[in-house]
């Protein structure tokens, strides 16, 4: 009798494990993932309208107008320079006093700035041949990026152009954005010289 109490509580005790074991949750399937596609390859002229999108080229080369909050780009003649049409108006105050107090002055449409360098105006950066960057080189863009001339040779670029942080860019982003520049609509806009300090308007 022992035997067989002993033989059915075994068989009890099998039972429970194996009623334990069968009713555990099933082993997690994991799904195969397709891996993702990589986004396609920008083209240059992609890679450079990014690029003077974040690099802030409109900030100064785009006229502004002004809108419900303040001044906006006038995309309409995106990077087309000063307008020609704009004239330098007087310092609001006499002398150089203003620069120790503001440092600089800008125009209504944040394209020509006056300092202590004299007064600067944003260059148009269309492939118009006269007035822009339409006679121009990768090569010539590139270097004047680098050296801070203009076309790499000329003039100093003046403030407010950035040209020292821009100068860490690689070739291949500095071609970018030339060609993005020379896919713009021509924009025949003369820009004036730079005025010396003495010949500020005041």
């Amino acid at each position: 009798m022992r035997f067989i109490s002993g033989f059915v509580g075994l068989i009890t005790v099998l039972a429970l494990v194996a009623g334990c074991t069968n009713s555990a949750p099933p082993a997690e399937t994991k799904t195969a993932v397709a891996p993702t596609a990589a986004p396609p390859a920008q083209s240059p002229v992609e890679r450079g309208k990014y690029l003077t999108l974040v690099g802030g080229c409109n900030d100064c080369h785009t006229p502004k107008k002004i809108g419900p909050n303040g001044p906006e780009a006038d995309m309409s003649r995106e990077l087309n320079g000063n307008p020609a049409s704009d004239k330098v108006a007087p310092l609001p105050m006499r002398g150089k006093e203003i620069f120790t107090k503001w440092g600089t002055v800008a125009s209504s449409n944040l394209t020509a700035w006056a300092g202590p360098w004299g007064v600067s105006f944003a260059m148009n950066l269309t492939p118009d041949k006269a007035t822009g960057l339409g006679s121009w080189t990768p090569e010539m863009f590139v270097a004047a990026i680098r050296t801070g001339k203009h076309q790499g040779t000329g003039r100093a670029i003046l403030p407010p152009m950035p040209w020292y942080w821009y100068k860490s860019m690689t070739d291949e982003d500095l071609r970018a954005i030339f060609a993005y520049l020379q896919s713009l609509p021509p924009a025949n806009n003369p820009i004036p010289d730079p005025l010396p300090p003495d010949k500020i308007p005041q």
